[in-house]
């Protein structure tokens, strides 16, 4: 059975299958709602049901309250139509031929980055060419039925060869067996491209991206594309790590700023180690933003990283003047739900 979902504001309509979320069957009619891991942790996917009923499947109950569902908003990743739907949330705007797709690659590159961090790179079959924007993600199908999520670090324009960076997850049965096991030129499925995490180029404010560990990874993507693109939009780069050895591919970053006037970078260390012989900016990198911006409301706000940092971040940045519409985020979610 199917029901109709009508979208408000746009007043836009698609149809869901009863066995699907709202959100995947929005990707499959070429909706693109706002979402980020579809697994009910995150919750940019979180809307409001205005008429009909909806089933909620497992979510993190710190990303939406029991009053906040009693009031009718729900996670639209973890809701299923049981009735035909009115639904309130925002439409983004995005290429509208990008659909995701199931795709064999082959592992081309395996490369550690720190004791912690793996660089794989995966060629597509030459008959295929991945659409996706940069920023977005892919999720590797597992043979036990489980996927894994790993933003893309390349642009859109290096669609043979994708740019993975994978942190090694203690316990985490897929980082452990990259890190231990996989070698190159194995052969893996995937499916994407996912996601809304992207730069929107319809404005001219200075972008300000923060990445803390692997959230660099899109912003990588994000930062060359508007490279090849030739946008000259003012970019304010900071990137928080522990220690100099956990800050990766620093030197790229500091080629792009010496390079490209348009481009500042600005390294943040937490922890830095004696041997570091740090002289950079200390703290959290969220923090540094602040101690920069006294206040953020002509700006446009990349962040990328742990859910903690993300939403930490998102607070002290709106506390800050940011607007809400100009805060754009992806929170890597690690754990399955815990919350009914």
């Amino acid at each position: 059975m199917s029901y109709s979902i009508k979208l408000l504001p746009s007043g836009h309509v698609f149809q869901a299958k009863g066995s699907q979320t709202i959100v995947e069957a929005a990707i499959d009619a070429g909706v693109h709602l706002p979402y980020g891991c579809r697994n009910g942790a995150c919750g940019a996917c979180k809307g409001k049901v205005v008429e009909g009923k909806v089933h909620l499947e497992d979510y993190q109950s710190s990303v939406i309250s029991e009053e906040e569902i009693k009031n009718g908003m729900t996670l639209f990743c973890r809701a299923m139509a049981i009735e035909d739907l009115t639904i309130e949330i925002k439409e983004l705007a995005i290429v509208n031929n990008i659909r995701p797709k199931i795709f064999p690659v082959r592992v081309e590159a395996l490369e550690k980055l720190t004791h912690d961090v793996m660089l794989m790179k995966l060629k597509l079959p030459s008959t295929d060419k991945l659409q996706f924007v940069a920023g977005q993600y892919l999720e590797f199908l597992l043979k036990d039925g489980k996927r894994r999520a790993f933003s893309i670090a390349s642009p859109s324009h290096e669609s043979s060869l994708l740019e993975i960076h994978l942190r090694l997850i203690p316990g985490g049965e897929f980082t452990e067996y990259v890190f231990q096991e996989m070698k190159e030129k194995s052969i893996l499925r995937v499916e994407g491209p996912f996601g809304n995490f992207f730069l929107r180029e319809d404005s001219m404010k200075t972008i300000i991206f923060v990445a803390g560990g692997t959230g660099f990874a899109p912003i990588k993507g994000m930062i060359e594309e508007s490279i090849q693109k030739g946008m000259k939009r003012p970019i304010k780069l900071y990137r928080g790590a522990r220690a100099l050895e956990d800050l990766y591919m620093d030197t790229l970053c500091k080629k792009w700023a010496n390079e490209f006037s348009h481009i500042e970078y600005i390294p943040v260390l937490s922890e830095p180690l004696q041997e570091d012989a740090w002289h950079g900016r200390n703290g959290l990198v969220h923090e540094a933003v602040l101690k920069d911006f006294v206040n953020l409301n002509d700006y446009q706000l990349y962040c990328c990283g742990a859910p903690q940092m993300v939403e930490v971040a998102h607070g002290a940045f709106i506390k800050a003047g940011l607007p809400e519409h100009e805060f754009y985020s992806d929170a890597f979610t690690f754990a399955a739900p815990v919350k009914k």
